[in-house]
């Protein structure tokens, strides 16, 4: 491989396909972070996951080529999901401790607003699948990007970002009634 970040493919007797990591890694690692950082509400954070995903695509040959850039938003979103669940588990514990702390400061409470809180809960409590799919869809992708990046077919795409929001409402309504 040399100095260059470039990764082979593929090779035939003619040609080379060469995966270019660091023109993918410098055109979506801002969006990337933005896309973590909008569900985990914690740049420093985002930055970190993104840095992880990129990662991840480097360790996965078979996720280089044109699907690069759905894979590396659906694994960014896995990895956003993950990180609120994680985030949800530790305040559980942290709770369990908390009697008597000093109140939140000003900043930390601006930051985190109720229903963002409530959103993000009830996200971190539904099946991953509908989770990432109206992550995904939130983050402006079209049919077709979500079709290849979830790996499922565009045509029952509505269908099951139907249920997905279904879901999302039943566990909304579940948790803090109608609203």
């Amino acid at each position: 491989m040399g100095a260059s970040s470039d990764l082979v493919l593929a090779k035939d007797a003619d040609t080379a396909v060469v995966f270019d990591f660091e023109s993918v890694f410098a055109h979506d690692y801002a969006a990337i972070t933005r896309l973590i950082a909008r569900v985990i509400r914690d740049h420093g954070r985002a930055e970190e996951l993104a840095v992880e995903t990129f990662w991840r695509l480097w360790k996965t040959p078979s996720a280089h080529g044109d699907a690069a850039r759905g894979w590396l938003r659906r694994t960014a979103v896995r990895l956003a999901i993950d990180e609120l669940r994680r985030q949800a588990r530790r305040l559980r514990y942290e709770w369990l401790w908390r009697f008597g702390d000093a109140p939140q400061p000003p900043d930390e409470i601006f930051l985190t607003t109720e229903e963002q809180g409530r959103v993000r809960a009830v996200l971190a409590a539904m099946p991953k699948r509908d989770a990432e799919l109206l992550l995904l869809r939130s983050d402006d992708m079209s049919y077709e990007e979500l079709a290849a990046a979830l790996s499922i077919h565009a045509a029952s795409l509505g269908t099951l970002l139907s249920r997905a929001k279904q879901a999302f409402r039943k566990e909304y309504v579940k948790r803090y009634g109608e609203q």
